[in-house]
């Protein structure tokens, strides 16, 4: 419809204009003329040849159209007064960049109809003689015009088409836009309108086209956007809006282009919209949606464009999808979807994307270079060993062996550059950018590209772009690194393959080169996108050119990037903000120069891939060497000799800095008490600022504690050789006369422990249920990479609350390694002194000092219960019956009231679904029996909701095979004077022996 009526203005006004020629006596109203005059001073628009009358079809008044977006026409109508009079029914003055106020003078044109000053340098804002005109359309589209929303627009209550797009508004959207009862289009993208959508939008029911992208506004989606019965375009991208959709969008069965994305709140399930046959586009991205994709998506047989990434989506891809055959663009990336790749999306030469998910196979051979389907980390992390690390969670390093990489640089989007100090930084010219993924061709980088530009009406899109705008501020050869970009329209990721794990230096490279530096309406556009490295968010709404002083000018932004799994990710993603129409449509979406990743530390001299058993040996043969030297300082009486300690330390080369002690006192204020932030069995652990602004924990041995010594040494043997986002990381340690410390990175909100049973109100923190589960969630992923997925595999022996740390972010890090033990891949387990702590201590290993990575599990498991409980498993009684919190736990599984357990503190501000399947996950974990337990791997893949939690009262090995292992449980938890040493040294293993004697014999008498 909207097409067929400008279909008729252009004939009409093609018919006025040939009237107009054919009818040499008629002229414009003279008063329209001097209009135009003042019209063509103010704006300095001297091409208007006023010896020619506008009307009569000679001179320039309306010029043919030279460039895209450009226009410059008067259009008359000469069929006023029975055809003796003309006036200008329209004027289009588009991309001349006329600077300045809006003139006034055009509410003079008492007819005129139709006005588009798009693409200008217009500011102020429209001017309130306006008020008396009566404009069927309007467009002041791409200007500078401020201030809060016109309200003499509201007074114009003919308009049928409004476009206030790509300028500087604010401020609230006035009830009065109710007046404007005839409005067709109304596009208020690209502002900075705040507050909520007025009720009175609901009263504009002859809507058909809605655009509100780009702006602030706060609240939910309403309900009465259903009164826009007729609405075929509705726009509501990066808008600040909350959800959820409301159930009230299934009336809008007109919709043929429907655009939301980037909620900021407000869970739900796939919004209905069945009856949507019309449907072309398709964009519901990060709306926060879960659960499964309907079937009748497949019914929209209109469809050429679907976007459903970056939600919470699950299950496998609809098999009706196959008849999605018009589907040009396909987005389903950053869900968990499950089940099986589909053949027909690798067979069909259409786009489609379905990285990063949680697919359970794919066709034999294939690989992630797939043509037009990008399959980047869409495989679950239990996919086999014989798939490409390509296609596996989180892309680990394809060569351990061969392949030792600790610097990187890209020039992105450009040839390969050699910059004066001889670094050079490789070529990324792949022109695709869709669904695409690349391998560099040194095969030390990657990149996924995911997106198409929108309404640009080109056949093919661009994602390599050239500078049109001057560079500033540098010079060749580095300025070779400005003068192309890699860009997208929605999610683009360079991946630092086999990198060498530590702490590097990331520069990222920008310069805004689409835009011009200068007074016209291309230097109007705002690119706006976000940035993540290794998954956090480090830019949000990041503007290049703000941030660099204006367009063409180069801005480095560096970060500290930890990599603790051999890749490095470089994320950046447009969250629906800034400018898609300016200098024209599709110029939107991140945009980077180039990347350079540096080590900041002394890269080795040659790489030879190390095996595991090997780097096993080395660790273990460092402690022992560690505890050998300190043990004979000690007896000698010379402990506190700086020199020879010093020097062993260093000699070790473990990955791990050395502090003097005069930095640890400048950096904690000589010990000061103000600055001690705990105290454990290992000595006092004190808050430190480094010179270069680093806070860090310094953790210091107790002169008293024997065991310290021995823990200090296992400690740096262990943690230095692991990183991982959910460890916390060890900077150094400090050994000088008489002190041993480790220095570690600082906590902001300490640990779990202090965090749920703190007895300090201003210490206790208010855990929700999304960082409670969040936190057990990182806790199994930080055990799961302990166990299985680093290349020497540690047993913990001491998880309990206190000895996971919360960042500022209440991230989960795992800490205190003085206890932990090596695993050997042979081993089925270790026989060892018993050492943790009561309460957390799986039964096998306390009674028999019988080691195995199980013994981690079900600790973790006791303090996922405390976590979702608020309550300690030692210290909470809830009846005289119950002795632990554990005990309490499986009565209320048996009753079948498992919730019971979660803490009253959330009352139902919390998940049943996902409590369910914590609290049944923490039930597996504490299983009597060791081997009935699961693996940490599988506890993050039930947690992740990617494996279904088996139901423990079905399962015949937990309720009868282990009744004994029940009774030796319960006996041992109520008679812990058994083993009453555990928190130190323990037991050994023949004492740990008899004493599983007794109780096993106890256990038969009270059976008998």
């Amino acid at each position: 419809m909207r097409n067929f009526n400008l279909f008729c203005f252009i004939l009409i006004a093609s018919s006025l204009c040939s009237l107009a020629a054919i009818l040499p006596n008629q002229k414009l109203n003279q008063n329209e003329v001097r209009a135009l005059k003042e019209i063509a001073k103010k704006l300095g628009k001297k091409d208007w040849d006023f010896r020619e009358d506008p009307c009569s079809g000679e001179g320039n008044w309306s010029v043919p159209v030279t460039m895209k977006g450009f226009e410059s026409s008067v259009t008359c109508d000469c069929t006023f007064d029975q055809m003796s009079a003309c006036h200008i029914v329209s004027i289009a003055l588009k991309a001349q960049n006329f600077t300045g106020r809006v003139p006034p003078e055009f509410a003079k044109f008492r007819h005129l109809k139709h006005l588009d000053l798009s693409r200008n340098y217009f500011n102020g804002s429209v001017p309130s003689e306006w008020a008396t005109m009566s404009l069927v359309d309007l467009s002041v589209m791409g200007n500078r015009l401020s201030g809060p929303f016109p309200k003499v627009i509201t007074k114009m209550a003919s308009l049928v088409n409004l476009s206030l797009e790509g300028n500087q508004f604010s401020g609230l959207i006035p009830s009065q836009i109710g007046l404007l009862v005839n409005l067709q289009k109304l596009v208020l993208s690209s502002n900075a309108f705040t507050g909520d959508l007025p009720v009175a939008l609901a009263k504009l029911t002859s809507l058909t086209d809605l655009r509100i992208s780009d702006n602030n506004f706060t609240g939910k989606i309403p309900d009465f956007i259903s009164s826009w019965k007729d609405i075929e375009k509705l726009h509501m991208q990066g808008c600040s809006l909350q959800g959820p959709i409301p159930s009230s969008i299934s009336a809008l069965t007109s919709l043929s282009d429907l655009r939301i994305s980037d909620l900021t709140s407000g869970k739900s399930t796939f919004p209905l919209l069945k009856d949507m046959k019309s449907m072309k586009v398709l964009v519901l991205r990060s709306c926060l949606i879960h659960g499964e994709i309907p079937e009748y998506i497949a019914d929209m047989e209109k469809l050429k464009n679907l976007d459903l990434s970056f939600n919470n989506l699950t299950g496998e891809i609809p098999e009706s999808f196959d008849r999605l055959t018009k589907v040009d663009f396909m987005y389903l990336t950053r869900n968990r979807l499950t089940g099986p790749i589909p053949d027909w999306i690798l067979q069909r030469n259409k786009n489609a994307d379905i990285s990063y998910n949680n697919f359970t196979s794919i066709p034999t051979g294939s690989d992630c270079p797939r043509g037009s389907v990008n399959l980047v980390e869409s495989l679950s992390s239990a996919a086999g060993k014989s798939v490409h690390p390509c296609l596996k969670q989180e892309f680990p390093c394809y060569d351990t062996k061969n392949q030792e990489h600790y610097s990187l640089y890209i020039n992105c989007g450009g040839k390969e550059v050699i910059i004066s100090n001889n670094t050079v930084y490789k070529e990324d010219t792949e022109s695709r950018g869709a669904s695409m993924f690349y391998w560099g061709q040194t095969q030390n980088w990657a990149l996924s590209s995911t997106g198409n530009f929108m309404d640009d009406d080109q056949d093919s899109d661009t994602y390599i772009v050239t500078n049109v705008s001057m560079l500033y501020n540098t010079t060749p050869p580095v300025s070779e690194l400005y003068r192309t970009a890699r860009t997208s329209p929605l999610s683009l990721t360079y991946y630092g393959l086999c990198l060498l794990n530590g702490n590097y230096t990331v520069k990222l490279h920008f310069a805004e080169i689409l835009f011009t530096n200068d007074s016209s309406f291309n230097s109007l556009g705002r690119r706006i996108f976000d940035v993540y490295l290794q998954g956090k968010l480090v830019l949000k709404d990041f503007n290049i050119a703000a941030e660099a002083g204006g367009p063409g000018k180069p801005i480095i932004k560096t970060f500290t990037v930890s990599v603790t799994s051999r890749t490095m990710k470089i994320h950046l993603y447009w969250a629906g903000r800034g400018t898609t129409g300016i200098p024209q449509r599709g110029i939107y979406g991140p945009l980077i120069s180039a990347i350079s990743v540096d080590p900041n530390f002394k890269p080795p001299v040659h790489h030879k891939s190390i095996s595991s058993t090997v780097l096993a040996g080395t660790i273990a043969g460092s402690v022992c060497f560690l505890a050998l030297l300190l043990g004979i300082l000690h007896k000698k009486g010379c402990f506190g000799g700086k020199t020879s300690t010093d020097k062993e330390l260093r000699g070790l080369d473990l990955q791990t800095g050395l502090f003097t002690l005069k930095q640890i006192k400048a950096a904690t204020k000589n010990f000061d008490p103000a600055n001690k932030i705990g105290e454990g069995g290992f000595g006092s652990v004190y808050k430190g600022l480094l010179s270069d602004g680093t806070i860090i924990a310094v953790k210091q041995l107790s002169s008293k504690s024997k065991q310290g010594t021995r823990e200090f040494v296992n400690e740096i043997g262990m943690i230095s050789a692991l990183q991982h986002p959910n460890l916390v990381k060890l900077y150094g340690c400090c050994v000088e006369g008489n002190h041993l410390m480790l220095i570690y990175e600082y906590m902001e909100n300490n640990c779990v422990s202090r965090a749920l049973f703190g007895k300090d109100a201003a210490t206790k923190l208010k855990l929700d249920w999304p960082m409670r589960r969040t936190i057990c969630l990182g806790i199994a992923r930080g055990l799961a990479y302990l166990h299985e997925e680093s290349r020497v595999k540690i047993v913990h022996r001491d998880i309990k609350t206190s000895n996971v740390l919360l960042d500022k972010d209440l991230n989960a890090k795992i800490s205190d390694f003085g206890l932990a033990k090596l695993n050997e891949d042979d081993q089925t387990h270790i026989s060892t002194r018993i050492a943790g702590t009561i309460g957390y201590m799986a039964p096998e290993y306390a009674m028999r000092g019988y080691l195995t990575s199980k013994a981690d599990v079900y600790s973790f498991g006791v303090v996922s219960l405390e976590i979702v409980s608020g309550k300690s498993n030692t210290n909470y009684r809830p009846k005289e019956d119950f002795v632990y919190l554990l005990d309490w736990a499986y009565v209320c599984q048996e009753r079948g009231s498992l919730l019971e357990l979660v803490d009253p503190e959330l009352g139902s501000a919390y998940s049943s679904e996902e409590a369910m399947v914590l609290l049944n996950v923490a039930l597996l974990c504490t299983n009597a029996a060791p081997t009935l337990r699961p693996t940490m791997s599988q506890v993050v893949s039930m947690l992740e909701g990617r494996t279904a939690v088996q139901d423990l009262l079905s399962d015949p090995g937990f309720s009868t095979a282990d009744s004994k292992f029940k009774a030796i449980r319960n006996h041992f938890w109520q008679h812990p004077s058994v083993s009453h040493s555990m928190s130190t040294d323990g037991l050994n293993s023949d004492s740990s022996l008899s004493n599983l004697d007794r109780v096993e014999n106890f256990v038969e008498q009270r059976s008998g």
